[in-house]
C-alpha cells in the first residue's frame, strides 16, 4: 500500500527482455536502501525488489503487468517516479494506492497557470470505480486531486513542488501514463453493481 507521494525519480538503465516479461535496472537515491523482495512504487506499478547492487536495483515486470502499464514502452533512460510502501503508523499525506495500475491514459493538453499546471488526460471510462470532481487519483503513482472530469477526459492541477519532483516535469502531450481509480470508489462501484443484479433477480 502506498499514499501517492512520489519519494525520488529512477532513471531506467538497462531493460532485459525474460521470455514474456521484462527485468528493469533502477538507479536512484534509494536504492542503495532497499532491500530484496521490498515493494517499491514504479510509476504507479508495485513491484518486487529482486536485487540491489551500488546505488542501482532491478525489478521484473511480468506479462500482466506490462499489458495494462505503461511499463511496456519504457526505455532506457526513461525515468520513473518512485515510492516505497507504506509503515504502519505513517502520516498518509495522499491517499491510498495500491500500486494495481486500473489501465492506460494518454496526456492531451498542459496549460501553463503561472505557477501550477493543468494536465488533461484521456482514457477509457472504467467498469468499475468512479471518476468525480474533486476526487483523488493516482498519475503514475502520483496521488493528485481531480479538477475537472468530463467523458472520458480528466484534469488535474499541478503544483510546482509535483512539477519538479516528479515526472511530470518531463511529460509532453501524447505521453502514455498511467491510471489507478480511488480504491473507496472502486468499492462503491462495485456495490452498487451488485445491488442492482441484487434488484433483478
Amino acid at each position: 500500500m502506498f499514499s501517492g507521494i512520489v519519494e525520488t525519480i529512477g532513471v531506467v538503465e538497462q531493460i532485459a527482455k525474460v521470455k514474456d516479461n521484462i527485468e528493469l535496472k533502477i538507479r536512484s537515491q534509494i536504492s542503495c536502501e532497499l532491500t530484496v523482495d521490498q515493494s517499491v512504487s514504479h510509476n504507479g506499478v508495485c513491484l518486487t525488489v529482486t536485487r540491489v547492487s551500488d546505488n542501482t536495483h532491478f525489478v521484473t515486470a511480468i506479462k500482466e503487468t506490462l499489458s495494462k502499464s505503461n511499463l511496456s514502452k519504457v526505455v532506457e533512460g526513461d525515468s520513473v517516479n518512485l515510492e516505497r510502501s507504506l509503515k504502519l503508523g505513517n502520516r498518509i499525506d495522499g491517499h491510498l494506492v495500491q500500486g494495481h495500475v486500473d489501465q492506460m491514459a494518454k496526456c492531451i493538453n498542459i496549460l501553463d497557470e503561472n505557477g501550477s499546471w493543468i494536465f488533461s488526460f484521456q482514457y477509457q471510462k472504467p467498469e468499475i470505480g468512479a471518476v468525480i470532481q474533486k476526487g483523488s487519483i493516482a498519475i503514475n503513482g502520483v496521488s493528485l486531486t481531480i479538477s475537472d472530469s468530463k467523458a472520458n477526459e480528466l484534469s488535474v492541477a499541478v503544483i510546482p513542488y509535483t512539477y519538479e519532483t516528479t515526472t511530470f516535469g518531463k511529460m509532453i502531450c501524447g505521453d502514455v501514463v498511467n491510471l489507478e481509480f480511488d480504491v473507496l470508489g472502486k468499492y462503491m462501484s462495485e456495490f452498487k453493481n451488485e445491488q442492482k443484479m441484487d434488484k433483478n433477480e
